[in-house]
């Protein structure tokens, strides 16, 4: 539904729920029953007037963010952000990271890593709170060796949410496996197979651990051993292939996810013995 309708939609909705909730007690109870029942109604009538004012300040105000998201108009989107961001110096972590996501659907990384670099003298936070486009940026850039850097250092500093350290931990060892540093692959992902609490992230690097890395380890039968206890990890949390779907799916929205879509592919294949 456009957005404009679906704002016309909420409106009248909201209006209609106001003018029912207010009626109620002339309707059920008369004039004497409405007068005690107003000290009930009235607050309940207030706050809801309240709200429907902050939700249509809220739309009006990001209509036009809003509009190009729906339209996933990347290219105006950057340069609406672009304004906001380098014109009127507004470096929030929303801006940051919808900037640097369009960034990377138009598959611009120069502009992501200047965007870095800016945001790194204005508002250093919201560069370990969007690491996984900055760094994913590398990656798709192909400075893997760079990649591998960036995810190391912002790991050393462990500032990072559980879901942010687990997913950093595992670009860290494919950043490292792009650049064939095996052996320094492995152990990361050898940890977060019978470690980590994500399932795409266990399944990913039980994946790779079973069909890249063991070839090149001088450890093979570890490998293998952790790949294979991370694919029981994986089966037990998810039961069935619709449910790592139904996972993949959760997370398909975040640019980190889509990039890898083809590997998440094959972990599935794999992970289920899918011929």
């Amino acid at each position: 539904m456009k957005l404009k309708y679906l704002i016309i939609v909420f409106g009248i909705i909201f209006f209609i729920v106001l003018f029912v909730t207010a009626l109620i007690p002339f309707l059920l109870g008369g004039p004497q029953f409405a007068t005690n029942f107003q000290y009930i109604t009235f607050p309940l009538l207030l706050f809801m007037f309240l709200l429907l004012i902050v939700t249509s300040i809220f739309f009006f105000y990001n209509y036009r963010l809003l509009s190009l998201l729906e339209r996933e108009d990347w290219p105006a989107l950057a340069y609406y952000l672009e304004q906001k961001v380098y014109g009127k110096n507004q470096y929030s972590n929303r801006n940051v990271r919808l900037l640097a996501s369009s960034y990377l659907v138009v598959t611009d990384y120069v502009s992501v890593l200047k965007l870095e670099n800016k945001a790194l003298q204005a508002n250093p936070a919201v560069i370990g709170k969007n690491l996984l486009l900055f760094g994913s940026a590398r990656v798709l850039s192909g400075n893997h060796k760079e990649a591998a850097l960036f995810f190391k250092s912002h790991l050393e500093k462990g500032k990072l949410s559980e879901k942010d350290e687990q997913w950093a931990r595992w670009y860290y060892g494919f950043s490292q496996l792009l650049t064939g540093a095996f052996k320094s692959a492995g152990p990361e992902f050898s940890s977060l197979a019978v470690s980590s609490r994500d399932v795409l992230v266990t399944g990913l690097s039980s994946y790779f651990l079973n069909n890249s890395i063991a070839k090149h380890s001088d450890n093979t039968d570890e490998c293998l051993a952790a790949a294979e206890s991370g694919k029981i990890r994986v089966k037990s949390a998810v039961k069935n292939i619709t449910g790592w779907n139904k996972d993949v799916e959760k997370m398909k929205s975040e640019i980190y996810i889509a990039i890898i879509k083809k590997y998440l592919d094959e972990a599935r294949q794999w992970l289920f013995s899918i011929a």
